[in-house]
């Protein structure tokens, strides 16, 4: 019996230790890996994603963003390819792309775009057709695991039997294992990436579980399905309670009441310790996407101001990655451009007791609209708040308004801070934005800023 119970006790004690062994977090695997809900370097080092898109595939000779966006503190950016549906990214501009990120110390989710809507856009590609697009770049990604994750596709199904999605992402997931990738894959959600039927909530676990190297994670987007904050919560909530692995791989911003509500977006993404990567650098149709404009750091917009800056934007959330060695302080700085700066005007109020001055730009137009920013800064004393008014000469109207009460009456606009903004300290600044509309001139106008 004894002989019998000093069997029993090894037995067990080679068990547990095997657990042991079984259960240590599996960053001995080759390159960036997920392990439970978070991503980790190969060192052992976790690392969240903080970063920013870039519409390489349409913008190849856009070369200076990879630089720009590190300037201005992410630590990731999601590069667009295609492999067909417009001009195919070559072996060799890949090589260039994973060489830009290596060189300014980011890491690189490469996704292609060829997939976006498919079932419900003619034109998109099968998962299928992705996978072997990967397939036909592995001599330039094989050897970049550190440095690269796989995005297979974008927005892989429309809103037409998105349900094809579980059965075509388990195919895609084990054909990239077979044909002998190692990286970490990004997954994308159906319904054009937000999810808003929940055929990736419910069926995520079926996705992580065809990946024989459990490196997979789950990417949400978030736009205008998620204009609550319960919706945001809720969605992240349900991820977190089952401890599936998740980052927000696009998101934009909430610039009317029907759109996303981007500050929920990055606040619950910190809370949660996830990556999000913002949509995008520059170069959409409709500039209102845009965080600097004509790809010209020095014509950042509101957008970019709200993603990058404040207590959980990029600029003060991001980290390095470990395989770039130190974390240096980045801060947002403007290279010289031949792009001509926005106009804008400014006007200080009166010199005696508390001052401030307003400064009216146009960061963004298109027909028959464009998107305004005014920048209040404190005098030589703190102020409690503020109002700044202008007057219109070209029939422009302001249609809403963010981080600001805006009212018009006529052509004469007035602007009064809202409650979390009016006190700015001497010197300081602060600034609001708002779209507004056009026929014809949209010229700057003066502007007055009262404070008290």
């Amino acid at each position: 019996m004894r002989r019998a119970l000093i069997a029993i006790c090894a037995a067990l004690l080679a068990a547990v230790g095997s657990l042991l062994v079984l259960g240590n977090p599996a960053y001995a695997a080759t390159g960036l890996h997920v392990v439970g809900t978070d991503i980790y370097e190969a060192n052992g080092n976790k690392f969240v994603m903080r970063g920013v898109n870039h519409a390489h595939t349409w913008y190849t000779g856009q070369t200076s963003s990879f630089a720009n966006i590190k300037a201005w503190g992410a630590n990731t950016v999601r590069v667009v390819l295609s492999g067909g549906r417009w001009t195919a990214n070559s072996a060799t501009d890949v090589a260039n792309v994973i060489a830009l990120c290596k060189a300014n110390k980011l890491i690189c989710v490469l996704e292609d775009h060829d997939t976006t809507g498919y079932g419900e856009d003619s034109a998109a590609y099968t998962l299928d057709q992705a996978v072997n697009y990967w397939i036909s770049l592995k001599d330039v990604l094989v050897g970049q695991e550190n440095y690269v994750a796989i995005n297979i596709g974008n927005e892989p199904i429309g809103n037409t039997n998105p349900e094809q999605w579980t059965a075509a992402t388990t195919a895609a997931i084990a054909k990239m294992r077979t044909n002998g990738f190692q990286h970490l894959l990004m997954i994308d959600a159906p319904n054009w990436g937000q999810d808003w039927q929940n055929v990736m909530l419910n069926n995520a676990q079926t996705v992580l579980d065809a990946d024989t190297q459990d490196n997979t994670v789950l990417s949400i987007h978030m736009y205008s399905v998620y204009a609550a904050a319960s919706t945001i919560t809720t969605y992240l909530n349900t991820f977190r309670t089952n401890g599936w692995p998740l980052v927000i791989g696009e998101f934009g911003w909430q610039f009317d009441s029907s759109q996303v509500d981007d500050q929920t977006v990055i606040a619950e993404a910190v809370a949660r310790d996830i990556g999000y990567i913002g949509w995008s650098w520059s170069g959409n149709t409709d500039p209102i996407l845009d965080m600097v404009l004509s790809f010209d750091p020095a014509q950042e917009t509101t957008w970019g101001h709200r993603i990058f800056d404040g207590a959980n934007g990029i600029t003060a959330t991001a980290k390095q990655a470990t395989i770039f060695g130190t974390t240096t302080t980045s801060s947002p700085t403007a290279s010289p451009s031949s792009s001509s700066a926005s106009p804008s005007a400014s006007s200080s109020s009166p010199s005696t007791g508390k001052t401030c001055s307003a400064a009216y730009s146009i960061v963004g137009s298109w027909t028959g609209g464009f998107q305004g920013e005014v920048k209040v800064t404190a005098g030589s004393s703190a102020i409690s708040s503020w109002t700044v008014t202008w007057t219109y000469a070209n029939g422009q109207t302001v249609s809403n308004a963010w981080n600001a009460t805006v009212t018009s009456s006529g052509s004469a606009v007035t602007a009064k801070n809202v409650g979390y903004n009016g006190s700015v300290g001497a010197g300081a600044s602060t600034s609001f934005g708002f779209l507004g509309s056009w026929t014809g001139t949209n010229s700057v106008p003066a502007v007055t800023c009262t404070a008290a």
